[in-house]
């Protein structure tokens, strides 16, 4: 069998197009992206999402291998991909923003550990509620939502020179604000009940000046932190299911398939 150039350059760019978009977006996305997932299995698992849906999707633009202008769709492609990734990462810090805030008032901001998702030190309270969202994630299927959002992309927002606008990037970082409104929506309930605590030692100080407020408030604050945890703990997977709905809605708006 004998190929020409042009049949070659089409064959190729039929699974280049979709790998370098999808790439990008498992090297970004949660669970997919983490720094305890090795990069050699995020290639593989690049590799195996495009060999299923390259056959699936409308024939990509065939131009010349190495040509500038597919050097740009290709860095296009894995532009749009990180854009996906990152989005849904968005609400992954807003759940770390609220678990650091939450810690900071039970006085656990000195125990920190190493964020699996991306590699920093957070508190061991923030850890605990990324480790739930995530797997509320995985039940929700949100990563077969970004899958498939992905997928759809391919075809509301096709490979071509136009691409992604202005607007879109504008969008991602106007959701950004979402980190601290959503922080703030999952550490209200426990950081309003702590500071009536504070309050409540501040007045049991100037009544009793001879009690040692950092031997009894301590302990105390820390017991009472963890119980309001345990109760406000089940408005937190609601919460985070209502953030995760909004970036998949805001994707689907940025990539071209509606409202």
């Amino acid at each position: 069998m004998v190929l020409s150039g042009p049949e070659i350059n089409a064959l190729v760019g039929s699974w280049l197009w979709p790998l370098f978009r999808v790439g990008g977006m498992v090297m970004t996305a949660p669970v997919f992206g983490t720094r305890s997932v090795p990069p050699r299995v995020r290639l593989m698992l690049a590799l195996a999402i495009t060999l299923v849906v390259a056959p699936l999707l409308p024939p990509g633009p065939q131009l010349p291998l190495g040509s500038p202008l597919m050097l740009f769709l290709l860095a296009q492609q894995v532009l749009i991909g990180v854009l996906m990734g990152f989005a849904v990462q968005l609400v992954f810090a807003a759940v770390i923003t609220g678990g650091h805030t939450v810690a900071m008032q039970m006085g656990l901001g000195f125990s920190m550990m190493v964020d699996p998702q991306n590699g920093q030190q957070a508190p061991v309270l923030s850890q605990f509620y990324v480790l739930m969202i995530i797997l509320v994630y995985l039940a929700l299927n949100g990563h077969l939502v970004l899958i498939e959002v992905l997928v759809d992309s391919f075809r509301t927002l096709p490979i071509g020179p136009s691409g992604l606008q202005a607007e879109s990037f504008r969008q991602v970082v106007g959701w950004g604000s979402h980190i601290f409104a959503g922080g703030l929506a999952l550490a209200l309930p426990a950081v309003a009940s702590l500071l009536l605590v504070n309050l409540a030692f501040g007045i049991m100080t100037r009544a009793a000046p001879q009690l040692n407020l950092f031997a009894i408030g301590f302990p105390v604050t820390m017991m009472i932190g963890f119980a309001l945890v345990l109760i406000t703990l089940p408005g937190v997977i609601p919460q985070a299911g209502s953030l995760f709905n909004q970036i998949f809605h805001l994707l689907t708006r940025i990539l071209g398939g509606g409202g």
